[in-house]
């Protein structure tokens, strides 16, 4: 029994769950056709809420539209009226110019015939003047006797007559000046660089001597039947001389090379003491071998402290050369250098080419390097030894011109000349200078203290001037000027001197009293 209720109690909620569903069936079958109904009203009711919106748009798009274009109307009303206003400002203005071009057109117009009258005044008066000034030209030739033209000659020359003597008086004072500012600054430079160039100088001859350990030795040196000497002459060309001078042979010849050669051989056969022809060759080759060598390094040292670092080696041992020459006893290769530094020192004080002036004086005499078997004067020979060996033009035109040959063309050329004059002037630099400096500066203080009332006289500068000191008792300033020319003019009668030599004649009284 139990079992049997439980199963029909499940049937029965069953049912009821069908009736529950059906019933919400039917009810959502009611609701769906009430909707439906619903839906179409609604949608009847949304066309016509939407047709009324779009009608309600139109008429507002239609106002805004109308209100836009009444803005456009209104501000285009406004801009016209507002160009036009601008417009006739303008017109104003353009009146108003006008008007003003009007009023200075008259004025113009009364200036233009303002000045035709002054202009026609003008003319009158120029032609009232010029008959005036024809008059008194008349009038003026009538009392001078003198045409136009022949008064403006007249002024013409007075006038080139004053401007010439005001020319040449300023041209004087000038020149004065001149003379006196660059002879001081000559002076001034010419010894600065001759006491910074100091090359000391030996006199050199044409004998060398050769000392030997005994009298012995020159018995050897003569040799059987004056074989030896004979071969040694014959050999270098030099003259032995052995005479009666103790321990010493004396050798002489003219070609200082030969002769330097003959004195190095003599030394090695001296010092070997083998004394035979055949040792006298070998000696005499040695020493010719040690001479080149000594000659090329010469060469090089000279141009080494010229500073001149390109210098051919041709030219080189040419220039070497010149240590084995001497004129009137100064040796050339120091003469050499001493024109290259004079040169360079002055150019550096001038503001000329250095290197060319160096460079120039130490080959200006390089044509004396080369011996007699080729002609032509040492310059003619310097050039072309230049030219040969890719010299520059400007130093081979200072090595031409240094004795004048040609006309210096160029200031290095001038100057190479001057310390070419500078280191052959210098006392004691050449023999035969130096003799006839002493002789000349003797003959000038000799003349000048051959007058009477003379204190003292000093030849100075190198014999350039006397310094006249007299006694101021016996002399006044005129007769001190008349001493001073008559010395001046027996100097040029009795003495033969290049350039010139100056005279002064002191006067001076000095007075010394003391305050106790």
């Amino acid at each position: 029994m139990h079992v049997g209720r439980t199963r029909y109690r499940k049937i029965n909620i069953d049912f009821n769950t069908l009736i529950i569903l059906f019933s919400l069936l039917l009810f959502a079958c009611l609701l769906l056709w009430l909707d439906s109904k619903k839906g179409k009203k609604e949608k009847t009711m949304l066309l016509q809420e939407m047709e009324e919106k779009n009608n309600l748009y139109k008429k507002e798009a239609m106002i805004a539209a109308k209100e836009a274009i009444q803005k456009d109307i209104e501000k285009f009303q406004e801009e016209t009226k507002e160009r036009r206003q601008e417009l006739s400002r303008l017109e104003a203005k353009l009146s108003k110019r006008e008007e003003n071009l009007e009023d200075r057109a008259q004025v113009l117009a009364n200036k233009e015939a303002d000045l035709q009258k002054r202009t026609d005044e003008l003319l009158d008066k120029e032609d009232y003047l010029a008959e005036v000034l024809q008059k008194q030209l008349q009038e003026l030739e009538r009392i001078s006797g003198l045409s136009v033209e022949e008064a403006k000659n007249v002024l013409f020359e007075q006038l080139k007559v004053d401007l010439q003597q005001e020319a040449n008086a300023l041209i004087r004072e000038n020149e004065n000046h001149i003379r006196e500012v660059s002879n001081e600054k000559a002076k001034e430079i010419l010894t600065t660089v001759m006491q910074r160039c100091v090359i000391d100088y030996v006199v050199e001859s044409t004998v060398s001597s050769v000392s030997l350990p005994s009298d012995e030795m020159k018995g050897r040196i003569i040799g059987r039947e004056g074989r030896n000497i004979r071969t040694l002459e014959t050999l270098t060309g030099v003259d032995l001389i052995i005479d009666d001078t103790p321990e010493a042979v004396v050798l002489s010849c003219f070609d200082p090379v030969r002769r330097e050669i003959a004195k190095l051989a003599l030394e090695k056969l001296v010092a070997d003491g083998r004394i035979h022809p055949v040792r006298i060759e070998e000696m005499v080759e040695k020493a010719r071998v040690e001479i080149e060598q000594k000659i090329k390094q010469e060469g090089e040292n000279a141009a080494m402290e010229m500073g001149i670092m390109n210098l051919n080696k041709e030219l080189i041992k040419t220039l070497g050369r010149l240590y084995y020459r001497t004129s009137y006893g100064q040796n050339v290769l120091l003469h050499s250098l001493e024109v290259g530094h004079l040169a360079g020192m002055i150019a550096a004080e001038i503001g000329a080419n250095v290197k060319v002036a160096k460079r120039a004086g130490l080959l200006h005499d390089i044509g004396k390097a080369v011996d007699q078997t080729q002609e032509g004067t040492h310059i003619e020979l310097g050039v072309e030894l230049a030219r040969k060996y890719g010299e520059k033009e400007e130093v081979i035109h200072a090595i031409e011109a240094h004795h004048d040959d040609v006309t210096a063309n160029t200031i290095e050329a001038v100057l190479v000349k001057l310390a070419d004059a500078i280191s052959a002037g210098r006392p004691g630099s050449r023999r035969d200078t130096l003799e006839i400096y002493i002789k000349r500066l003797q003959k000038l203080e000799e003349i000048a203290s051959s007058y009477e009332g003379i204190k003292q006289s000093f030849a100075v500068q190198a014999g350039r001037e006397i310094r006249v000191i007299v006694q101021p008792d016996k002399f006044d300033d005129i007769a001190t000027t008349k001493l001073a020319r008559d010395i001046a003019k027996r100097i040029e009668e009795e003495l033969d001197y290049p350039g010139q030599i100056r005279v002064t004649a002191v006067r001076e009284i000095r007075t010394t009293e003391i305050a106790k």
